[in-house]
C-alpha cells in the first residue's frame, strides 16, 4: 500500500541519496485560549477549535486536498465526560477520585504488535502501583482524512487509570511521566517504535494527527461533546517546509507547541546527554534512571525542546521558569536596562543550562500555568488579546477568535524574550515584567551568583610575550601549514586593524580532499547556515543580543536549584592569549591537566589512530581523577614528534567524554599552532572546545612587530587580533541564527566534505558527511608531509597561492591563462580559441565535486529540426522573480530594456 511504499522510499533516500531527516524544517501556526479565572467551560474548547481553524493558512495540504501536515489541540481532562467512559467499563469511580487518561497511538495493521504495545503500557502502569479501569477505542471519522493520512493512521485508543495510591496531583503527574518514559524505553527494546503516547496525564489530554486544522474536531467527535470542557486550549497547525508529515510529529507535544526552529539543536542534545550522568533529583529519587535519555533518538527540534521543558517542570520548576531557563531573553549586554534581580536570575540560568536558541513562538502549560513566549530575537509573531469576560487569547495572528471589540480590555504583541501567562490556580493574568519580578524573587539568585568567578578582570593588564621565535618559530610555522600569503592577507589585517580582511565572493580552488597541496583540517569543514524558515542574524545590528560569554568548570546537576550550580568560571570570550593562558595555569594549578597531542615520527602506519586513543584515555583518566580543566596542546611537536590536527583531537576527546557521561565535569582548553583564522576557531568551538589559545598565531604577530611590519606593542596587536576573532565568531554564529556561543559549542554545525564517514562517525558523531573521503591514515600522511617540510627542510616559509593564483601554488579554476583564452574566444568570436580554452579546462585536475561527474545520456539525440527555436524559448523568459533586494533598481531597469 501507499504507507509501505512511502516508508521504503524514505529508507532508500536516507541510505542512497543526500536526503536526511535531520535537515527537515517546518513553519507553523500556534496559539492558546485560557480562562483567566481557571474555570472550565465549553466556550474555551470551542474557541480553541475555532482559533485552530483560523490558522489553516499556516498549514500545508497534500495533493489529495485532505491530508495535512499535522494539527492538534491540548485541553484539560473533562472529568465528567471520562467518568461516564469509566462507568461503561463496569466500574463506579468516586466523585472525588483522581483520574488519568493516556492518549495512545498503536500500530493499526499489525495486531501482534498492537497487543504487545498494550501489554507494555499496562505492565508499567501496574508496576507503579496504579489501577487500570480499561481501554477505550477513541471514536474517529476517517471520512474527513485524505488518502495518505488514512493509510498511515494509527489505531487510536485511550487508557483510563485510577489514582489507586491516593497520592497528590503533583506526585501522580510526576509518576505518570516516569511511567510514560518507561513505556517508551520498553517499546524501543521490544522493537515496536510505532507505539506513541500523545499524552499520559491526570490534568490534560492531547488530540492530534496528520490532518488539516478544520478536520481535528470532525475527526475526533469527542471534541464536539458538550461535556468536553476545559479552562485552556493550546493548538497548533503544522507546515512542513521540506519534511515528511507523520502522525506523531503533529503538535502540541506534551507541554508545549512550538513555531520556529531550534538552530542550536545538535549542541543542546549533546550537552543534555552530558548532563544526564549527574541528573538526579529529590523529585525522582531512585526513579531518575528511568527517565533517561531525556531526549529520545530521532526527536524533532520541537519534541526535544518539549522533552527538556517537561523534565524541568517535573523536577519542580513552573512553566515560566522552565521557559526562562531554556529560551531566555537577551540579558548579558543590557546591564543598564535590566533590574539587577533579573540579571542575577539570568546569570544563574546561564550557569545551569545552555540556551535553546533560534526563532520560537511558544504556547506552554505545566497544568497550572498557561504561557505564551518568544525567543530572544522575537523572530516569530505572538499577538494577544485580553477580554472583559476573562479570556486571554494569544497566537500567531490577531483575530483568531472572533470577539466583540467592546469587550476587549487589552491588545498587544509580545516583544523579544517576553512572556504573558495565566496562573489558573490563582486566577490571575501576569504580564512579562510581573512574571520576571516574581521569578527573580522566588529564589536567592543574588546570593547564588556570588559564587560565579568572572575571570576577565583578573586577566586584564597582562603583557604578552611570544613562546617561540627565530628558526624555531619558522619551523613551527611551516609545520602548521602557514604561508607568507596567509600571514600577510589573513593574520596581519586582524592584528593591525582588528578586523578580518575583505575578499571577493567565490572560491575557485579545489575542495580540500581534491587538492594536491597541504590543506589544514579546517578546510574539510563547511559552515552550515540557516535557511528555509529560520533567518540568519545580522551580527553587527544585533550585537546586543549576541554573546560569546564562556563558562567553564565542573557543571552541576541541572535539575537542582541551589548555589552549587553557580560554582563556575566565566570569560567574555573563548579566545585566550598566551599570557592569559599562563595565568589560568597558575590559578588552576593541580586542577588543570595537560595532554600532549602529538605522535612520534617513527611509529609508521596507525600512529595517529593510536595517539588519538591515547589522548582520549588520558582525558578520561584525568576527569575520573578529579581534574576540572583539560588542556589539549600540540606545542610539544618537534623534530621527532608530529602535531595531530587539533580539530580532530578536540572532537575526539569531547565526543569520548560525552559518550562516557563526563563532559560536564571539565572544561576543554585547546592550544593550537594551526589555528589562525575565525573559521578554525569556530570549528574548534563547534567540536567542543571551551577556550582556544592560538599561540603560534600570536608568536607570528610578535615576529612581524619585531620586523617593523606591524605598529605598536604585542599586547595591543593581540587585543586587536582578539577583537577580529570575536567579531568573526559572532558572524559565523549569526549565519546559523545562533546568538549565544554556549549553545554553539559542541553543536557540530558543519558539514564534513571529503572525510571518511567511518572517521566522522567515530570522532565527529552527529556531523553530516554526505561526501566521503580520506580517513585517519590519510590525515596522518598529510600531517607527516607538512611536518617534514617544517623540521627537515631548509626552513623557508612557502609563498602561498591559495588566495591568489601563483605558479607553484594551489590550482585555481580561474587562473590567468585560462581567463585570457576565454576572453579572446569571446571578444574575437574565435571557435578555435574556444576549443583551446575548453581543452585546457578539461585537462585541469578536478576542482569542484561536480568535476567528478559524467553526463549520463538519457536516450538518442533529438533531431535538430525538433528543437525549439531561440525566438520561441525567449518568449518564456521573465524577470519578476528577481526581487529589488537581490538586484539594484539600475539592474532592473537594464533588464526591462533587455526584455
Amino acid at each position: 500500500n501507499w504507507a509501505e511504499a512511502e516508508a521504503k522510499r524514505r529508507a532508500w533516500m536516507a541510505e542512497n541519496s543526500l536526503y536526511s531527516e535531520d535537515h527537515e524544517h517546518s513553519s507553523c501556526g500556534v496559539g492558546l485560549v485560557v480562562s483567566i479565572d481557571g474555570k472550565k467551560s465549553r466556550k474555551v474548547v470551542e474557541n480553541g477549535i475555532n482559533a485552530l481553524k483560523a490558522v489553516w493558512h499556516r498549514g500545508a495540504v497534500d495533493a489529495d486536498g485532505k491530508t495535512g501536515d499535522g494539527a492538534g489541540i491540548h485541553v484539560q481532562i473533562p472529568v465528567p465526560f471520562f467518568y461516564d467512559k469509566v462507568k461503561r467499563t463496569g466500574h463506579e469511580p468516586r466523585q472525588d477520585e483522581m483520574l488519568a487518561v493516556g492518549q495512545v497511538f498503536l500500530p493499526r495493521t499489525d495486531f501482534g504488535a498492537q497487543e504487545t504495545c498494550r501489554t507494555i503500557v499496562e505492565t508499567e502502569i501496574l508496576r507503579m502501583g496504579y489501577y487500570i479501569y480499561g481501554w477505550r477505542h477513541v471514536p474517529v471519522d476517517i471520512t474527513v482524512l485524505g488518502e495518505k493520512a488514512n493509510a498511515t493512521r494509527p489505531e487510536i485508543e485511550q487508557i483510563l487509570i485510577s489514582n489507586a495510591k491516593g497520592v497528590d496531583e503533583e506526585t501522580f503527574e510526576r509518576e505518570l511521566y516516569v511511567i510514560r518514559r518507561r513505556i517508551e524505553k520498553a517499546a524501543f527494546a521490544a522493537q515496536v517504535p510505532t507505539l506513541y503516547l500523545c499524552s499520559l496525564s491526570c490534568r490534560s489530554i492531547i488530540y492530534k494527527g496528520m490532518m488539516l486544522a478544520e478536520q481535528v474536531a470532525e475527526f475526533y467527535p469527542d471534541l464536539k461533546d458538550e461535556r468536553f470542557e476545559s479552562a485552556f486550549a493550546i493548538y497548533h497547525q503544522r507546515y512542513s517546509t521540506n519534511t515528511f508529515p507523520q502522525w506523531w510529529l503533529a503538535q502540541p507535544f506534551r507541554m508545549l507547541a512550538h513555531n520556529g526552529e531550534i538552530n542550536t539543536l545538535k549542541g543542546n542534545v549533546n550537552w543534555m546527554k552530558s548532563h544526564e550522568i549527574r541528573m538526579a533529583s529529590g523529585a525522582f529519587g531512585d526513579l531518575a534512571d528511568d527517565i533517561k535519555p531525556i531526549i529520545a533518538n530521532g526527536s524533532s527540534d520541537s519534541a526535544a525542546l518539549d522533552s527538556v521543558f517537561e523534565v524541568l517542570v517535573r523536577a519542580g520548576r513552573n512553566a515560566p521558569m522552565a521557559k526562562t531557563m531554556l529560551v531566555p531573553e537577551s540579558w548579558s549586554k543590557q546591564a543598564v536596562e535590566l533590574p539587577q534581580a533579573w540579571r542575577d536570575m539570568y546569570s544563574y540560568c546561564n550557569a545551569v543550562m545552555e540556551p535553546w536558541d533560534g526563532p520560537a513562538a511558544l504556547a506552554m502549560t505545566d497544568g497550572r500555568w498557561v504561557c505564551a513566549g518568544l525567543d530572544r530575537n522575537g523572530l516569530r509573531p505572538m499577538r494577544y488579546t485580553v477580554t472583559g469576560d476573562g479570556l486571554l487569547i494569544a497566537g500567531s495572528e490577531t483575530g483568531m477568535v472572533p470577539v466583540d471589540e467592546a469587550t476587549v480590555v487589552e491588545k498587544g504583541a509580545l516583544g523579544p524574550g517576553q512572556m504573558i501567562a495565566v496562573d489558573m490556580a490563582e486566577g490571575k493574568l501576569f504580564h512579562d515584567t510581573e512574571i520576571k519580578d516574581a521569578l527573580a524573587a522566588s529564589l536567592p539568585f543574588s546570593e547564588w551568583v556570588g559564587k560565579i568567578t568572572e575571570l576577565d578582570e583578573e586577566l586584564q593588564g597582562l603583557s604578552e610575550r611570544p613562546l617561540f621565535d627565530g628558526s624555531d618559530l619558522r619551523q613551527r610555522q611551516i609545520a602548521a601549514g602557514y604561508s607568507v600569503e596567509e600571514l600577510e592577507q589573513i593574520l596581519a589585517p586582524m592584528a593591525e586593524d582588528g578586523k578580518e580582511s575583505l575578499a571577493s565572493m567565490g572560491d575557485d580552488t579545489p575542495s580540500a580532499v581534491l587538492s594536491e597541496k597541504y590543506r589544514p583540517l579546517s578546510h574539510f569543514f563547511r559552515q552550515n547556515f540557516s535557511q528555509v524558515t529560520n533567518p540568519p542574524i545580522d551580527s553587527l545590528r544585533e550585537f546586543r543580543v549576541m554573546s560569546l560569554k564562556t563558562r567553564f568548570g565542573n557543571l552541576k546537576n541541572v535539575l537542582d536549584q541551589d548555589s552549587s550550580q553557580t560554582e563556575i568560571i566565566v570569560l567574555d570570550s573563548p579566545f585566550v592569549a598566551n599570557s592569559q593562558f599562563d595565568r589560568l595555569v597558575e590559578a588552576f594549578n593541580a586542577d588543570m591537566i595537560e595532554i600532549d597531542c602529538s605522535f612520534p615520527t617513527d611509529k609508521g602506519r596507525g600512529a595517529l589512530q593510536n595517539a588519538l586513543e591515547r589522548v582520549r584515555a588520558e582525558a578520561e583518566d584525568a576527569v575520573r581523577s578529579g581534574a576540572g580543566h583539560i588542556v589539549l596542546t600540540d606545542h610539544h611537536q618537534g623534530k621527532d614528534r608530529i602535531a595531530m590536527p587539533m580539530i580532530l583531537a578536540t572532537s575526539a576527546v569531547h565526543s569520548w567524554l560525552t559518550r562516557k557521561g563526563l563532559r560536564t565535569f571539565c572544561s576543554l582548553n585547546v592550544r593550537s599552532a594551526e589555528c589562525i583564522d575565525p573559521h578554525y576557531f569556530a570549528v574548534l568551538v563547534g567540536c567542543g572546545a571551551t577556550t582556544v589559545n592560538a599561540y603560534l598565531a600570536e608568536d607570528s604577530i610578535a615576529d612581524r612587530i619585531d620586523r617593523g611590519l606591524i605598529d605598536g606593542t604585542l599586547t595591543e596587536a593581540v587585543a586587536r587580533y582578539r577583537a577580529a576573532i570575536d567579531a568573526g565568531l559572532l558572524k559565523i554564529m549569526s549565519k546559523m541564527g545562533i546568538s549565544v556561543i554556549s549553545s554553539y559549542r559542541g553543536g557540530l554545525n558543519f558539514e564534513a566534505v571529503g572525510l571518511s564517514r567511518a572517521m566522522v562517525n567515530e570522532f565527529f558523531p552527529g556531523m553530516h558527511s554526505r561526501i566521503s573521503g580520506i580517513g585517519v591514515s590519510g590525515i596522518q600522511k598529510k600531517a607527516e608531509e607538512v611536518h617534514a617540510r617544517g623540521f627537515m627542510s631548509d626552513g623557508v616559509l612557502p609563498i602561498g597561492g591559495f588566495y591568489k593564483a601563483r605558479r607553484s601554488g594551489e590550482t585555481h579554476a580561474g587562473e590567468a591563462q585560462s581567463m585570457h583564452m576565454m576572453q579572446a574566444a569571446c571578444t574575437k568570436a574565435s571557435y578555435a580559441m574556444w576549443q583551446q580554452y575548453s581543452a585546457k579546462m578539461r585537462s585541469n585536475p578536478p576542482i569542484h565535486l561536480r568535476d567528478l561527474l559524467d553526463i549520463k545520456p538519457i536516450g538518442p539525440e533529438v533531431p535538430l529540426e525538433e528543437v525549439e527555436s531561440i525566438t520561441s524559448i525567449r518568449k518564456r523568459f521573465v524577470t519578476p522573480g528577481m526581487s529589488l533586494g537581490a538586484l539594484s533598481p539600475e539592474a532592473h531597469k537594464t533588464l526591462n530594456v533587455a526584455m
